[in-house]
C-alpha cells in the first residue's frame, strides 16, 4: 500500500495538520482519544473535506485542494468499519453482504461472496435479521460487507471499543484471517497498544492532531517498558498443539514449549510476562517448570531498579525481566549463554 497524506482541517478549536507516507500492509494509527484519530479518517474516507492538502492512494490521487480534486466516499474504494457496525436493519445478514458487492463494478470484484461468507464463518446467519446478530456476528458481517466492496484499502476505527476480551479477541481472530487470504490493506486505528500489537506491523503516532512518529509495532512496544510500572509482555504465536501426558506441546520456530493451555487454531496467540520468566546459569538439575529453553544474551537495559534482558531462544526473540542483583549474580552481559525457565501454566492465550 502507497498513501501519502499531507491535510489540514479545522473543527472548532481543533486542528489536525497531519502528513506521512507509508508503504506497509498493515499500518496502525495510534493515539489517546481526543487526538484526531477518526477525524483523519473521516478525511482520507472521504466523510470529511480537508481545508487544503493532497490525498494519494497508489496511483489515485483522491483529495488535491490545489488541482481542485475531492473523489467521493462511494468512488474511492476505501472500505470503513466502525466501532458500531451500522447494518441496514430492514436487510437479511445476506442481503447486508451483498449490497455493496453488487454495487461494485463487475471488473473489481475480486473477492467472492462465497468466500469471505467461509472465512467469517456466516453461512448459518445468512437468512437472520441483523436485530437478532449478537455484537460479535455485527461486527463479523460489518466487515464481511466491507470486503465485498473489493476496496483497495480498508479503514477500521477503533472495530473492537466496547467488547469484552473474549468477544475482543474472536473478533481479532477472524481479522487475521481477512487479511491474510484476502491481501488487502489495512489502516486501523485504535488506543490499545495490544490491538496494535495483534493487528499492525507499523505505527503512526497522532498526538494533538499531529502525526508526530512512524515506528515499526514491536519498537513501540519495547519502548514503552521504560515508562514506571510499565512491563512488557512477549506475543508468541504457536502453531496447533499435539497432546504431552496431560498437558499441550506446541512448535515455537526451532523450540518445542509445553503449555497447560489448548488452542484450537492453525496458529494461535499466548501472551507471556517478561516477569514470568526466571533465568539460569546453566540447565537446572531439577524443577517444576516444564520450559527450560537455551538461550544467549542480545542486549540489556536497565532503568531504575529493572533490567531488561532481551534474549535469542532459537530462531525466536524473548524478552525477560530481572533486577540489578540478580544481573549481577548471573554475570550477565551480551553474547553470555543462559537458560530460560518457563511454567507451562504462565502462558494465557489471546487468539
Amino acid at each position: 500500500m502507497q498513501f501519502e497524506v499531507s491535510v489540514q482541517k479545522k473543527l472548532g478549536a481543533f486542528h489536525l495538520d497531519a502528513a506521512f507516507s507509508l508503504d506497509g500492509r498493515r499500518v496502525g494509527i495510534f493515539g489517546a482519544s481526543g487526538c484526531g484519530k477518526s477525524t483523519l479518517m473521516h478525511l482520507l474516507a472521504g466523510l470529511l473535506k480537508p481545508d487544503n492538502g493532497r490525498i494519494r492512494l497508489g496511483e489515485a490521487v483522491l483529495f488535491d485542494s490545489t488541482a481542485g480534486i475531492n473523489v467521493p466516499p462511494e468512488k474511492r474504494r476505501v472500505g470503513v468499519v466502525f466501532q458500531h457496525a451500522h447494518l441496514f436493519p430492514h436487510m437479511s445478514v445476506q442481503r447486508n453482504l451483498l449490497y455493496g458487492w453488487r454495487r461494485t463494478p463487475e471488473q473489481d470484484r475480486h473477492i467472492k461472496p462465497e468466500a469471505i461468507i467461509e472465512v467469517l464463518h456466516l453461512g448459518h446467519l445468512l437468512d437472520r435479521g441483523v436485530n437478532l446478530l449478537s455484537g460479535g456476528e455485527r461486527q463479523r458481517v460489518a466487515l464481511a460487507r466491507t470486503v465485498l466492496t473489493c476496496p483497495r484499502l480498508i479503514l477500521m476505527d477503533e472495530p473492537l471499543a466496547g467488547l469484552d476480551e473474549e468477544l475482543k479477541s474472536q473478533i481479532m481472530l477472524y481479522l487475521n484471517k481477512v487479511f491474510s487470504n484476502f491481501d488487502i490493506p489495512l489502516l486501523f486505528i485504535s488506543h490499545s497498544l495490544l490491538e496494535m500489537r495483534l493487528m499492525t506491523e507499523q505505527i503512526l503516532i497522532i498526538e494533538n492532531g499531529q502525526i508526530v512518529r512512524q515506528v515499526a509495532t514491536e519498537e513501540l512496544a519495547q519502548s514503552t517498558w521504560a515508562a514506571p510500572r510499565q512491563g512488557y509482555v512477549n506475543l508468541l504465536r504457536l502453531g496447533q498443539p499435539k497432546p504431552h501426558g496431560d498437558l499441550w506441546a506446541y512448535q515455537w520456530g526451532d523450540v518445542s514449549l509445553i503449555l497447560t493451555d489448548y488452542g484450537e487454531n492453525e496458529e494461535n496467540i499466548f501472551e507471556l510476562e517478561s516477569r514470568e520468566i526466571l533465568l539460569f546459569k546453566r540447565h537446572p538439575e531439577a524443577t517444576s517448570a516444564r520450559n527450560l529453553l537455551p538461550c544467549t544474551v542480545r542486549k540489556i537495559f536497565t532503568v531504575g531498579n529493572r533490567v531488561r534482558v532481551e534474549l535469542q531462544c532459537g530462531s525466536q526473540p524473548l524478552i525477560v525481566q530481572i533486577v540489578p542483583e540478580s544481573r549481577r549474580e548471573l554475570e550477565l552481559e551480551e553474547g553470555k549463554e543462559v537458560v530460560a525457565v518457563i511454567k507451562a501454566s504462565a502462558f494465557r492465550r489471546l487468539m
